[in-house]
C-alpha cells in the first residue's frame, strides 16, 4: 500500500495532525537519536507542511521552506520517516514529494538541505551536492548540501 500524502500550511492543520507530527518528530530526533533540543523553533508556521499518511497514521513528514527562511534558496527540513516504516523505503517517495512540492508551491528548482552526514548517500541519490564542510548542529554532524 502506498502513502497518502497531503500538504498544509501551518493554519490549516488540525489540533490532531500538529499533535501527531510533533511526537513523530520527537521520538526521531530527540529521543532515537538522543539529542536533547528545542524542535519548536518558530519556523513551523512559516512552513508547508507535507505529511505522508498510511493507515490513517502519520509515518513520513518534511517541512517546506521558500527561500530566505532557513537558507538564501528554498529548502526542506525535519525530514522524518516513523522508525517502524523505514523498511519500506518511504523515505525515498518523501524526498521526491518534497522536491516536487517545492517546485510546485515555491516555484523554485534550487533547494538547500542542512543534511546530517551519515545520510549523505542518500540526498546525494536524489540529486543533492555537499557544499559545505562538516559543522555539528546539535551535536550531531551536519553538512550542507544543494540541488541545483
Amino acid at each position: 500500500m502506498e502513502l497518502k500524502w497531503k500538504i498544509k500550511p501551518f493554519e490549516a492543520l488540525t489540533v490532531h495532525e500538529l499533535y501527531d507530527l510533533l511526537k513523530l518528530r520527537s521520538e526521531i530526533f530527540v529521543v532515537e537519536q538522543n539529542c536533547v533540543y528545542l524542535d519548536i523553533d518558530g519556523k513551523d508556521k512559516k512552513a508547508l507542511h507535507l505529511i505522508g499518511e498510511y493507515d490513517d497514521k502519520i509515518v513520513a513528514y518534511v517541512r517546506l521552506f521558500d527561500s530566505g527562511i532557513s537558507f538564501d534558496n528554498a529548502s526542506i527540513g525535519r525530514v522524518v520517516v516513523d522508525s517502524n516504516y523505514r523498511d519500506r523505503k518511504w523515505g525515498h517517495d518523501l524526498m521526491r514529494e518534497a522536491i516536487a512540492a517545492i517546485k510546485s508551491n515555491f516555484g523554485k528548482d534550487k533547494i538547500t538541505i542542512g543534511a546530517q552526514l551519515y545520510l549523505k548517500k542518500f540526498y546525494e541519490s536524489h540529486g543533492f551536492v555537499q557544499t559545505s564542510e562538516m559543522y555539528l548542529e546539535d551535536d550531531i554532524p551536519h553538512i550542507e548540501m544543494v540541488l541545483e
